[in-house]
């Protein structure tokens, strides 16, 4: 095969690629506008049949034309998220805040290891926070509180070296919280107004079991 002919050939390739991607992200993305109530009409533009998702608003891209950012807070959508968003392989920024999304987190957004900030703070979530969570080697920013979360804080949370920012305020958690790891770090300030925490973990004195039910 000469040269040119086959730099032509791994060129449609690649544009096929990236049509895949596109389209398996829009899926992804439309999904969640199906589970999702819009009074507002905000995700009017998030259009099936366009085969690049990057044209709708909320939505922001690479220049590969992969889906890094998803900003809709404060947008008054209700409804339930998709385990689908876990498709977004090259999210950096999942802003959900400020909606009215009810449900458990999916495990499956552990599988975005590019997400840096992830804010579903001041919903209705329910259920036990994901242990997938501990996935998110980039996270700096986690923020959870302000839902009706419950169970224990996840241990595996601790390996996330580069988290800045933890807020699991003002939810239902119980048991007692992490104090080591990446969690040193965090002030009692990260944990308030969970009325069945029992405080911090100790070290050598608490095993992090010890506390009777939690669910």
């Amino acid at each position: 095969m000469e040269t040119s002919t086959l730099i032509h050939v791994i060129a449609i390739f690649i544009l096929l690629l990236d049509v895949a991607n596109a389209n398996s992200e829009g899926d992804a993305l439309y999904a969640f506008r199906r589970a999702v109530k819009d009074p507002n009409n905000v995700l009017q533009s998030w259009d099936p049949t366009l085969v690049d998702p990057c044209t709708w608003f909320h939505v922001t891209c690479d220049h590969d034309n992969r889906v890094t950012r998803l900003d809709l807070g404060h947008a008054k959508l209700s409804g339930h998220l998709v385990p689908e968003l876990g498709n977004l392989h090259r999210l950096q920024f999942l802003e959900l805040y400020k909606n009215e999304l009810v449900g458990p987190i999916p495990k499956e957004l552990g599988n975005l290891k590019s997400l840096i900030s992830l804010g579903l703070y001041h919903n209705n979530l329910t259920h036990s926070i994901p242990s997938t969570l501990s996935s998110l080697s980039n996270i700096k920013f986690l923020r959870l509180n302000n839902n009706k979360l419950t169970g224990r804080i996840p241990r595996e949370l601790t390996k996330l070296t580069n988290l800045k920012i933890l807020d699991l305020s003002n939810n239902d958690l119980c048991g007692i919280f992490p104090t080591y790891g990446s969690f040193s770090n965090f002030s009692q300030q990260s944990f308030k107004n969970n009325p069945r925490l029992t405080g911090p973990e100790l070290m050598g004195f608490v095993r992090y079991d010890i506390g009777g039910s939690c669910k």
